[in-house]
């Protein structure tokens, strides 16, 4: 039989294309008429039935038992032939044209009335969520998906809008059936919800789990800001030089540091040593940005800015209480990325080993940058821009990178001694 005649599993993929896309299941729930799917049929040339009438004969056989006698798909035929083989009827098309057909076709019976169910429930069930019910109707194959544990996901939303700006933390859930761990494996379906339940609740800002509490106003678990602090300031208990402290509490220190090294290396940060009255600060990433909310970075010199432990207003000059504040990040398009972060927030930062002559002098030590950033950084001075616009366009090589802690240690020392 040719290849190129059309069979009927080839008609079953042009409608589970139309049934993947959810649009056919989701007319059904709002009760429009059935789409209608017609499939031409790749029929046999006349040449082709002279020649093997048999294999044709099977050929229209197989799509009429396709067809399931119309349950499936109605065959439209047309006649070809001539005076060597006669007139005679082979398929022109396959119609599907109402609903039943569709779920025969694709043998999906079950699953559509699983669906209904769904909807149903969300309807009108114990913890009917109507804004879920209308998600379910326009993401009916979504919600299949969410089929098993979908009572919990409705008592889940409805605890959540309830309790959105609260302040409590999600691990105090109570509904039925619903934990943290739920809330967690689901934070994306059951924001998308929420947005329509409690829109204004919350900071605005979901990215993942943690996102989500801050969002809708839950409580989060704030990371901890880890700082070594000379003796000489103050402000800890004797003998402690080493803390790891919410950010709030952090800010809240009795400290006035004459200098702030923030480094992203652990072990950097554990190894360096501390500033006379000064302070080293684990930067951890672009957890580096959360150090807007520590106004002892700004001193006691600057005019008042737009709120407390936020950056100077405009015009603002700083006073002799400043802190030099250093960044000393890993060479690579992310290192300056996080530099341009926490300079939009402290605009005094300055930059320390992340120039081209402390690159150029490590080339041994040079790693690959897995996914470099090209983003526009434009806090960034003169010659950190173009040492960061170099390693974009790989001037010195494709997509280098000095990590921090592969640089000389008697190199680190000298340049952490610079005034």
């Amino acid at each position: 039989m040719s290849r190129t005649w059309t069979t009927p599993a080839a008609i079953a993929e042009r409608a589970a294309r139309r049934w993947r896309d959810g649009s056919v299941l989701t007319a059904y729930l709002r009760g429009e008429p059935a789409p209608r799917l017609e499939v031409p049929v790749r029929a046999p040339t006349p040449r082709e039935i002279g020649a093997a009438l048999g294999e044709v004969r099977a050929w229209r056989d197989a799509l009429v038992r396709g067809s399931r006698d119309g349950a499936a798909y109605a065959l439209i035929e047309r006649e070809v032939g001539g005076r060597v083989i006669g007139r005679l009827a082979v398929p022109d098309r396959a119609v599907v044209a109402d609903y039943a057909q569709w779920w025969r076709l694709l043998g999906v019976g079950a699953e559509v009335a699983r669906v209904e169910e769904l909807v149903e429930v969300a309807r009108s069930g114990p913890h009917a969520q109507p804004v879920v019910a209308e998600w379910a109707v326009a993401r009916p194959l979504a919600a299949l998906a969410l089929a098993d544990e979908w009572p919990q996901l409705l008592a889940a939303v409805g605890w959540l809008a309830r309790e959105a700006g609260s302040g409590r933390y999600l691990r105090e859930v109570a509904a039925p059936g619903v934990d943290t761990k739920l809330i967690e494996r689901h934070t994306g379906v059951l924001a998308t919800w929420l947005e329509a339940l409690v829109p204004e609740k919350g900071d605005g800002r979901y990215a993942g789990s943690r996102g989500f509490a801050r969002r809708f106003g839950f409580a989060d678990v704030e990371p901890l800001l880890r700082l070594r602090v000379c003796p000489t300031l103050g402000g800890l208990p004797a003998g402690v030089s080493e803390v790891a402290l919410p950010v709030a509490q952090a800010a809240a220190l009795a400290v006035a540091p004459v200098e702030v090294l923030v480094v992203e290396n652990l072990v950097t940060f554990l190894s360096v040593p501390v500033p006379v009255g000064g302070v080293v600060v684990w930067g951890h990433g672009f957890d580096a940005g959360r150090l807007r909310r520590v106004p002892w970075l700004f001193g006691g010199g600057y005019a008042a800015g737009p709120g407390p432990g936020l950056a100077p207003g405009p015009g603002a000059a700083p006073g002799p209480a400043v802190p030099r504040v250093r960044y000393w990040g890993d060479l690579d398009t992310h290192g300056f990325a996080i530099l341009h972060l926490l300079r939009t927030q402290v605009p005094h930062v300055e930059s320390v080993l992340m120039d081209e002559a402390t690159l150029l002098a490590h080339r041994d030590r040079w790693v690959s940058e897995g996914r470099p950033t090209r983003a526009d950084l434009s806090a960034l001075t003169a010659a950190e821009r173009a040492l960061y616009e170099d390693l974009v366009e790989g001037i010195h090589g494709a997509s280098i990178r000095l990590e921090q802690e592969r640089i000389a240690w008697p190199w680190v020392l000298a340049a952490l001694a610079q005034r």
